[in-house]
């Protein structure tokens, strides 16, 4: 069998397909009883391509060289399954299209739906299908599907793919109007200083970078980039702060997004939408992240809309496929070894998509446990969206009365 193996391996080159069933058929052939079977584990080829492969050699006796003009008659092979069902392409795009995010058509792409769950409601519906040709029609209408684990994040929240739908309208309409949409959140805290980072970067041969063994803080502390991405214009902006990540910073980052970027792409903005997981700085819950919003509102003198993504699904929030992973890949392999590299290293972030990335160095104080009186949160000008106010909400202006 091993002697086989090795034949075909350097015959399967050279052959098209029709003359490697039949290489394989002689093989087994020769070997009588159980040929086809051992040949089909040698080979990799089905029992049933040998079996047609013999049928061809007996076929081909008595006959000239140079009758078989094609390996496989005209029309001949597996039809695809949009060949045998017209409809189906039409139907899949419907079921996905309400829970899509992303570029270019939506503003939120990624499929929050698994190939599996599609393929069995398009089964419901009448079609022939499988989750491996649901997968394959997705690549080809240039959707991104994401792994398992992403996928089942936040599931056992009864309104999650409903979030998912009415942040993506809420978008839609945002661009359409002209006014900007970001994505925001906190990428995970980096120790500044000579600390192995993850991956690998070009360098002579057996001179790797020295650092240190043990990653413990030391007195260059730490690093927290929090980012603000622009959706509609592929934009980025990341504040890195040196103190703590508190709702104050996040709001401070959304400010010098808007006075360095946001105000001169949008001149005659009336109204911010905000895309941002549930949790953390910018969470749902956080009496300081309104209070903040609320003083930036005035500030600027138009409303801020804020949408949470739901509980456990942070990964869908789109900054993270657009802007911090990029910037893990454009640091990979590199010690952050001072503020400044950690700043350089964002500025210098690029995509072929046309990302572009600015980045400042925030070393405010921002400390933590901060109380905040009833009387602040009960005079905040907000309005409760009517589906999920506790996760949509719009901040108005102070001096706009009953909006």
């Amino acid at each position: 069998m091993a002697a086989i193996t090795r034949r075909f391996k350097m015959l399967s080159n050279v052959l098209d397909e029709r003359e490697r069933r039949m290489v394989a058929a002689a093989e087994a052939e020769a070997i009588d009883y159980g040929g086809i079977s051992a040949v089909s584990r040698a080979t990799g080829l089905t029992r049933n391509s040998i079996a047609d492969g013999i049928a061809e050699l007996r076929e081909a006796k008595g006959h000239k060289r140079g009758k078989y003009k094609h390996v496989r008659k005209a029309g001949g092979g597996r039809k695809r399954a949009t060949q045998k069902d017209a409809t189906l392409v039409a139907d899949l795009e419907r079921l996905i299209d309400p829970l899509t995010r992303g570029d270019p058509e939506s503003p939120l792409r990624w499929t929050t739906k698994s190939v599996r769950q599609l393929a069995e409601e398009l089964n419901a519906m009448g079609h022939k299908t499988s989750y491996s040709t649901i997968s394959r029609l997705l690549q080809e209408l240039d959707y991104s599907l994401q792994a398992n684990s992403k996928t089942l994040e936040g599931t056992t929240h009864p309104d999650r793919n409903a979030q998912f739908e009415y942040i993506n309208q809420k978008a839609e309409g945002q661009l359409a109007t002209g006014n900007p949409v970001i994505s925001v959140d906190a990428k995970k805290r980096e120790l500044v200083g000579a600390f192995k980072n993850g991956g690998k970067e070009l360098r002579p041969k057996g001179q790797p970078e020295k650092v240190q063994v043990h990653d413990f803080e030391q007195e260059l502390g730490h690093a927290i980039p929090y980012g603000v991405l622009d959706v509609g214009r592929n934009e980025g902006w990341v504040s890195v702060g040196v103190d703590h990540n508190t709702a104050s910073f996040a709001v401070e980052s959304i400010r010098r997004w808007w006075y360095s970027m946001g105000k001169k792409a949008y001149p005659s903005a009336e109204h911010l939408l905000i895309t941002a997981d549930g949790g953390g700085s910018n969470s749902s819950r956080a009496g300081l992240w309104k209070l903040e919003l609320q003083s930036l509102v005035d500030e600027i003198g138009f409303p801020i809309s804020i949408s949470h993504f739901p509980p456990g699904t942070s990964k869908w929030n789109k900054i993270e496929h657009r802007l911090f992973s990029y910037i893990s890949q454009n640091w990979r392999g590199k010690p952050l070894v001072s503020h400044e590299v950690i700043v350089n290293l964002i500025r210098a972030t690029r995509t072929r998509t046309g990302l572009t990335v600015k980045c400042n160095l925030d070393k405010r104080k921002y400390p933590t446990g901060r109380k905040i009186p009833k009387k602040d949160l009960h005079d905040l000008n907000l309005i409760r969206h009517d589906f999920h106010g506790d996760w949509n909400y719009t901040l108005y202006p102070t001096y706009v009365k009953n909006p």
